[in-house]
């Protein structure tokens, strides 16, 4: 897809139609959990470094928080390994999480950067074990179908703080932090955690104004594959509860939900296929996806 051009006139009012959202989030953090197809089609990758860049120039403070299944999976498959889940989250045995490792706090985490870097940012990359600046112990998930039995899903991590200085440090020499999602025990040993809950918790610390995750939906559809385009808690708890919501959504829906309750003002879930969705997002009146409610 290219983009249509417009004449000088139409794209001076389209930038002066983004002021009033350029002032509002002047100087407000905002934390994009970056993944789905945006991570892997090269158009859209490029759209979203520049799209980050651009919020940086503006005035903003986004940080960026990846996952990177895909990649994952494919080196697992490359080992001769199968990616397991359990309620949409990753089974990590030892061997696993040493691909886990290299994969989200090498390869990706890198190619990221250099993105950024390549279109005028100032990216840094980090996993929680930069400054251990992520704490983690091993989860417990409880059974849904028995919740007094607690599933051992290996080294996956369930955070225990985070400590924002080392953001907040970054931020103030203009750098965009790009995060994998890898958190450290207390004897030194890594945890794989879910990256949509590593950016709703660190949206909620560093008091963001705006949490994104992008994913490769349009948002959160109901059971026709209709777009909900606002939710609240009572509403999600149905559509779990009927089985609409499953699978890699729940983690993402239940970390968007415990930001929103925290005090992050927005929350969306947006459809990472479409071109400058994040600009959509923040820059326009034209959400691409579904806000979640606090109440």
């Amino acid at each position: 897809m290219t983009d249509t051009p417009h004449s000088p006139a139409v794209e001076a009012g389209i930038l002066a139609a983004a002021l009033p959202y350029i002032r509002r989030f002047q100087d407000k953090t905002i934390v994009v959990k970056y993944g789905g197809n945006a991570m892997t089609d090269e158009n859209l990758k490029h759209c979203f470094a520049r799209d980050v860049v651009l919020l940086k120039l503006v005035g903003m403070n986004p940080v960026v928080v990846h996952g990177g299944g895909p990649q994952i999976d494919d080196l697992l498959r490359r080992v001769g390994k199968q990616g397991q889940f359990i309620q949409g989250m990753r089974v990590t045995d030892a061997e696993t999480m040493e691909l886990v490792e290299m994969v989200l706090g090498g390869q990706v985490n890198k190619e990221i950067v250099a993105l950024i870097n390549q279109h005028g940012g100032k990216a840094v990359g980090l996993t929680g074990k930069d400054g251990s600046f992520i704490r983690a112990r091993k989860l417990l998930m409880p059974n849904r179908d028995k919740p007094a039995d607690l599933i051992d899903i290996g080294q996956v991590g369930d955070i225990t703080s985070i400590d924002p200085s080392l953001i907040s440090f970054l931020d103030t020499g203009d750098f965009i932090p790009v995060i994998a999602p890898i958190g450290v025990g207390e004897d030194g040993e890594s945890y794989n955690i879910n990256a949509d809950v590593v950016a709703g918790k660190l949206a909620e610390i560093l008091k963001a104004e705006k949490l994104v995750l992008l994913t490769n939906t349009p948002g959160v559809l109901d059971k026709d594959g209709k777009l909900l385009t606002g939710l609240t808690p009572k509403q999600i708890d149905d559509l779990v509860a009927d089985g609409t919501l499953s699978g890699g959504m729940l983690p993402k829906i239940g970390s968007a939900m415990d930001a929103a309750r925290s005090g992050v003002r927005n929350v969306h879930i947006i459809d990472g296929r479409v071109e400058h969705a994040l600009l959509l997002e923040i820059l326009t009146d034209h959400g691409v996806g579904t806000m979640i409610k606090s109440k």
